[in-house]
């Protein structure tokens, strides 16, 4: 998100969650990147805010819902507000549960076992979600944008273009089982909580073989 519109977003956070019922009097920045996400305090609620009809953010929240249902290692919505995106001053909002981490790493067989459990729970789901090819085909055209892109050199443009086509005409022709992924189970996206390790970030999620979430993970959690 764009500078100039952090404290925009940040006050339709706080408006909307204290209309809701929870008290505000603080919000402290997390990240900033596609998405601002916020802590909310003393409530200590988890904000998450996007430009207006960002078209993942409903998508996110029924996935949250599916996931609580199955007992899935996944961070869940606030369950003080009704599960919905908000919309104020040009913003959409969701509230999820904040989890402090609880250590800085999360150890490989916690992690390991973590990301078992979040498979069997979605391999039990049925949504509609974008194919694994589809999130290669949007890298291919990332790579084709010399403007998106510019840091590229043509020899290494060309060889990960290739390597793309190559690799995903080998996955699909293995024929493997696809199911229901996070789609980017890196360790970013794993927190170490109280509850052991949960999953954040699901606008990722598309479907595929389990080695697509592999690919994301340490060597020693695989």
């Amino acid at each position: 998100m764009q500078a100039t519109d952090v404290s925009r977003a940040v006050a339709a956070a706080t408006s909307t969650a204290s209309e809701l019922g929870l008290t505000v009097d603080d919000a402290v920045v997390l990240q900033n990147s596609n998405k601002l996400t916020l802590r909310l305090l003393p409530c200590d609620t988890l904000a998450r805010v996007a430009p207006l009809g960002d078209p993942v953010m409903p998508f996110e929240i029924e996935l949250a819902e599916l996931l609580a249902k199955t007992d899935s290692p996944a961070v869940a919505l606030e369950p003080r507000v009704p599960p919905r995106v908000y919309e104020r001053d040009g913003f959409a909002l969701t509230f999820w549960t904040y989890h402090a981490s609880v250590t800085l790493d999360v150890a490989p067989v916690d992690y390991a076992r973590s990301l078992r459990r979040l498979h069997i729970g979605m391999e039990k789901i049925a949504i509609a979600t974008p194919r694994f090819t589809d999130r290669v085909a949007e890298a291919e055209r990332l790579l084709a944008n010399l403007h998106l892109t510019p840091e590229l050199v043509d020899e290494d443009r060309a060889f990960l273009s290739s390597m793309m086509k190559n690799l995903t005409r080998t996955i699909v022709d293995r024929g493997a089982v696809e199911q229901l992924l996070h789609g980017e189970p890196h360790p970013g996206n794993v927190l170490s909580t109280g509850f052991g390790p949960l999953f954040i970030d699901l606008e990722t999620c598309c479907r595929g073989p389990v080695e697509f979430d592999l690919a994301h993970v340490p060597g020693a959690v695989i």
